[in-house]
């Protein structure tokens, strides 16, 4: 883990000047589970560096953190929530209506993920569908729902490479896991009727198809991997006939070693990603309430931290836990050092 002590000098003289004068001396947080894992690592950093309490972050997911934020100012209510999606009209509109009339949105880059294969290994021009059909553990054939056999990568697209199926996948506890599941398994099952199969055999029930959606192939083709993408190449080393799911900036830094796939005709790239153009990719959030800046201690810094160069710019630790720089950090910087709030929402 990189260890950023040299660049924070300030903020423990500001920890001493400030803390013990309030009932709560940590930032609470709560919101996307897809971006927790760097949330976490960051409240980690931010204590070992700082010298104020280490933030308290929490999960629930997306709208119920935005919900959190919005219920009211005070001590018992959340400092920030993170979200995986844009803030609502409707959200802000809450918000308001508890006297959380000033929010400041900050994106911290961009949910994206390559799959690459070795570097002297085949060509990959893939689909979220031919992914769904090779690694879900049902699949649509002949109208009717049946346990996924493919076995190799020209059994769902006679356009792939005729070898095995074996991939490395982000594990559950990854913080790319959720872009995954539904930028590409669930859209690949959505694209081949399978999602509507699914719903139909259950009443209509949206919810258990998506759950069967993301349910992956047990029988060794689909490996998840909880650790960091230098396991997966590790284990793409050892079975060169793989395909490995990698964050965009740890295969940039890998380069020599790993062939990107193109995924619906797009290259990625942190341009193709930032403009939405590359599929499987998502801006990041999360929500300040600024009315708790100067109230609860080391609210400003943790922000200012987190959107750093040193742990959100493309050489920082978030990117080598898979998140894609975001190519205007700096007036992201900019516009958390003015405190800048949202302005209306169409």
């Amino acid at each position: 883990m990189t260890v950023l002590k040299f660049t924070l000098s300030t903020l423990a003289a500001l920890a001493c000047s400030t803390g013990g004068a309030f009932a709560r001396d940590n930032l609470q947080i709560a919101g996307s589970s897809t971006v927790l894992p760097y949330a976490t690592i960051v409240a980690e950093l931010f204590a070992e560096n700082s010298g104020f309490a280490a933030p308290v972050v929490e999960g629930g997911g997306s709208g119920a953190g935005r919900k959190k934020l919005c219920e009211g100012l005070g001590e018992g209510t959340i400092d920030i929530a993170n979200s995986s999606s844009r803030i609502s009209k409707s959200d802000v509109e809450l918000c308001a209506s508890n006297g959380v009339t000033e929010i400041i949105e900050v994106r911290i880059g961009y949910d994206g993920i390559v799959f690459a294969s070795k570097k002297d290994g085949a060509d990959f021009a893939l689909t979220p569908s031919d992914v769904y059909l090779a690694l879900g553990a049902q699949v649509v054939k002949d109208g009717a729902i049946v346990d996924n056999t493919a076995k190799q990568w020209s059994d769902v697209n006679a356009a792939l490479p005729a070898q095995d199926i074996l991939a490395f996948v982000p594990g559950t506890k990854h913080g790319t896991r959720e872009v995954f599941d539904t930028k590409v398994i669930v859209a690949g099952c959505e694209a081949t009727g399978a999602f509507e199969a699914f719903a139909a055999a259950n009443g209509g029930d949206e919810d258990k198809a998506e759950e069967l959606c993301m349910t992956l192939r047990s029988d060794g083709v689909s490996v998840d991997i909880d650790g960091d993408y230098t396991e997966t190449l590790a284990r793409l080393e050892a079975n060169p006939m793989a395909v490995g799911v990698f964050g965009l900036s740890f295969y940039q830094n890998n380069m020599d070693k790993l062939k990107v796939a193109t995924m619906s005709g797009i290259v990625p790239s942190v341009e193709t990603i930032s403009t939405g153009e590359y599929p499987v990719s998502r801006p990041l959030y999360f929500y300040v309430k600024k009315q708790h800046i100067g109230v609860i201690p080391g609210l400003k810094e943790y922000v200012e931290f987190f959107v750093s160069d040193d742990v959100a710019g493309p050489d920082g630790p978030l990117a080598a836990y898979g998140l894609v720089a975001d190519p205007e950090l700096a007036a992201t910087q900019e516009a958390v050092a003015n405190e800048v709030v949202m302005g209306p929402l169409e």
